[in-house]
């Protein structure tokens, strides 16, 4: 299935140095003719880092899509009850937000709008970057990797030498990710 007219809801976390080539993506999805909708996390909307801004990425977001960021957990909660998405991706997914999800905590925009998301039994896709993916948050990997409804960008190591546990998403497959998940299929090799 092609997300071309597909409403799709971009969910950011604070990943913040897989930031440029998530935007990049959401380009793409915007070129793919997706309706897109960002969404933000509580860190994602606050913390300034090295790598940019949090204002200027939400306004970034808001320039590239032309619509208007969902910044509070209320904003995201209708998002299940209005049926508002076709499809919703997570990324960057860091390791905190896939602890969170995985224990069915929602206490942030990007979480309540995969909850809202979820009762729908509607894809959540994951692009996970997190330095503790072949540690302590594997089992939560594994744990969402189990449950209906979910699907991951295919991911891998990337620095094995340096973060021998760090894994991150390959943001190049996200389409067809979506795309598959659209059809409720998980694009494969997951792991790559």
């Amino acid at each position: 299935m092609t997300i071309k007219g597909k409403k799709v809801g971009v969910a950011f976390t604070g990943s913040f140095c897989t930031y440029k080539k998530a935007f990049e993506v959401l380009q793409d999805l915007v070129k793919a003719e997706a309706i897109v909708t960002p969404i933000f996390s509580d860190n994602a909307q606050r913390i300034d880092s090295r790598f940019g801004n949090a204002r200027d990425f939400i306004s970034e977001a808001r320039y590239i899509t032309g619509n208007e960021p969902i910044l509070t957990v209320d904003q995201a909660e209708p998002i299940g009850p209005k049926s508002l998405l076709d499809i919703l991706v997570i990324m960057p997914a860091t390791g905190n937000s896939i602890a969170k999800l995985a224990n069915g905590i929602t206490d942030t925009p990007a979480l309540m709008a995969a909850k809202a998301h979820l009762r729908n039994e509607k894809p959540l896709v994951l692009s996970i970057a997190t330095n503790d993916a072949l540690a302590t948050n594997m089992k939560n990997i594994g744990l969402l990797m189990n449950a209906k409804h979910i699907y991951f960008v295919p991911f891998g190591q990337d620095n094995p030498k340096k973060k021998p546990n760090s894994m991150i998403a390959h943001t190049k497959l996200l389409i067809p990710t979506l795309e598959m998940a659209l059809d409720d299929r998980q694009y494969q090799p997951v792991i790559q």
